[in-house]
């Protein structure tokens, strides 16, 4: 990205350091789901929370024990059957889905828009917040569809719109946060472990700013709350 980093040196190491704490979370939750067999009722459910650590770090792993681990079972083939039902999960927990869906968003969408060059106005900013807007919409939608249960199936159209209705929510928070950063002079080169920390705030930010959609949409039963 063409873009001058203000960034202070001190955030560096800070950067690198939650995301090496980002990374052995998200390993530590995807060993307990997968080798210590607590599986989920689907792969979808369990892809959000092992995705949740990758922008809130540690501070995932409380979550996850409190609100999302699944009892171990002796085979790895057992039918998995999850702790909590989503209707008693706390609405922070509904927000995860479109958390994880923008984190991995970041981590595809990123390296494209700078791989392919383009720009609007001579800013790549907007083409990445439109691509990692229409990728984590994708994915939302594919979550939704994909982690259905008995009697809590999704029709196609109501999981379009949750999926759009909470990414929209989200981009005022992380979109916001990107360009304050950018108009602002503060927002370091992709290349940079302070460009992923950043982006890492900014996908928390959009929880917050989603919380009122998520809110009403799990309220009304249009979204999922993994369990």
């Amino acid at each position: 990205m063409d873009m001058t980093n203000r960034v202070p040196d001190w955030l560096t190491p800070i950067s690198w350091l939650y995301i090496a704490l980002a990374l052995i979370s998200a390993a530590a939750i995807a060993v307990d789901i997968y080798a210590r067999h607590r599986r989920h009722t689907t792969v979808a459910e369990e892809v959000v929370w092992i995705a949740s650590a990758l922008y809130l770090g540690p501070f995932a792993l409380p979550l996850y024990a409190r609100h999302g681990r699944a009892p171990a079972r002796a085979m790895k083939n057992d039918a998995a059957v999850t702790t909590r039902q989503g209707h008693d999960q706390p609405i922070a927990v509904a927000g995860l889905p479109g958390g994880g869906a923008s984190a991995i968003a970041h981590l595809l969408g990123v390296p494209l828009v700078l791989a392919s060059g383009l720009t609007i106005a001579g800013i790549d900013l907007w083409v990445m917040i439109i691509v990692i807007g229409v990728l984590a919409m994708a994915f939302l939608f594919a979550y939704e569809r994909a982690a259905t249960r008995p009697g809590r199936t999704l029709p196609v159209g109501t999981a379009a719109t949750a999926a759009v209705l909470t990414v929209l929510a989200f981009d005022i928070g992380m979109g916001g946060w990107m360009l304050l950063l950018h108009f602002n002079s503060f927002m370091p080169p992709a290349t940079e472990g302070n460009f992923w920390f950043l982006m890492q705030v900014g996908i928390v930010l959009g929880l917050l700013t989603a919380y009122p959609v998520v809110n009403r949409l799990t309220r009304r039963h249009q979204t999922l709350v993994p369990a």
